[in-house]
């Protein structure tokens, strides 16, 4: 048998007067027991903390999930790492956050089409929405714009629409993917004004922009954050934008309304859920650092220059936001009858 050489030890504590040997004793055993006290004391986070993006890098969602990912590393002193995991319009990322270990080191950056249009267009979808997440917070709003290829000879987005009910069938429109914002978006307008336009899936929104700016497909129904840069670079036009007012960022830009194409206004959120099961003490705390982080001002300047209007918001407020969301596009999508391709 080995013998551990103990008496050194032992001659340490004796050398301390009794009650605090004792105490530092105690510590010491109590410590060795228990090694996880330290995170249940509320250490979180004491590693980084992955947040899944399901779209491609570039996309409105994920120009705004690093903003916020970033923001969140310097208060916390921990890493929040993004991990763009594309697929099926989102389904594969989302359901690998659902799945997740509950213990707050997996959460998702969800743009509401992933967890409110896709399981309405796709009765296959592996998650529940309102069964495998717990709800975090708000983040942005992502007003959307019409942007057509320059050489197009489409100068409003009037002009999209007549030339859509002028050749039914015979206009394209690129969307970042089956029961995507701009699939649903476009098949929406499109219902509104009673034109049929042929619609043209990407692998995600950012590849869809890049091919309209290449004269592979003319138009696309794209969130701001996503297209902004191409705009300003004179890749892309932006023909209008379906909002009450003009964007501050593109004030030359007339709306939908101010062209005829009235009653129509269309944006997306983005927000953070956990796995569901996530304890609640940490959906508080990334509640909390959320929320301060959209607070600052950088934070907010950066996301207004992409076309994003910051909103931190409760747990609860993205809960009903979901919930009712999920319940409306039902109805859209019977409505305007709008299909996964």
């Amino acid at each position: 048998m080995t013998h551990f050489p103990i008496k050194p030890r032992r001659a340490a504590l004796e050398a301390i007067p009794g009650g605090m040997a004792l105490t530092m004793a105690l510590a010491a055993a109590v410590s060795l027991m228990s090694p996880g006290s330290a995170q249940a004391q509320g250490s979180y986070p004491n590693k980084p903390i992955r947040m899944i993006v399901p779209l491609a890098a570039g996309s409105a969602v994920d120009n705004a999930a690093r903003i916020l990912a970033q923001k969140m590393s310097v208060n916390m002193g921990q890493q929040v790492v993004i991990e763009n995991i594309t697929g099926a319009a989102g389904i594969i990322g989302a359901d690998r956050v659902a799945k997740a270990a509950p213990d707050g080191y997996t959460i998702g950056g969800f743009n509401d089409s992933v967890i409110t249009m896709v399981p309405n267009l796709n009765p296959n979808t592996p998650f529940n929405t309102m069964k495998d997440f717990a709800f975090v917070s708000l983040v942005a709003t992502i007003d959307f714009g019409l942007a057509v290829t320059p050489s197009a000879p489409y100068k409003t987005a009037a002009d999209v629409i007549n030339a859509a009910k002028a050749a039914p069938g015979k206009i394209n429109y690129a969307s970042g993917g089956n029961g995507s914002p701009q699939h649903v978006g476009a098949a929406m307008l499109a219902a509104h004004t009673g034109v049929t336009m042929t619609h043209v899936p990407y692998k995600g929104a950012t590849q869809a922009a890049q091919d309209v700016a290449a004269g592979q497909v003319p138009i696309t129904l794209q969130g701001l954050a996503t297209v902004a840069g191409m705009v300003r670079g004179g890749k892309l036009r932006l023909v209008g934008v379906p909002m009450k007012a003009r964007h501050p960022q593109f004030p030359d830009v007339p709306t939908f309304a101010e062209q005829g194409i009235t009653g129509f206004e269309y944006y997306t959120w983005f927000g953070v859920t956990a796995p569901a099961g996530t304890p609640a003490d940490i959906v508080a705390r990334l509640n909390s650092e959320i929320v301060k982080a959209l607070a600052d001002a950088e934070v907010k300047s950066k996301y207004e220059n992409l076309g994003l209007a910051s909103r931190g918001s409760s747990s609860e407020e993205l809960m009903t936001t979901t919930r009712d969301q999920l319940a409306k596009y039902a109805r859209v999508v019977k409505e305007a009858n709008i299909k996964a391709d």
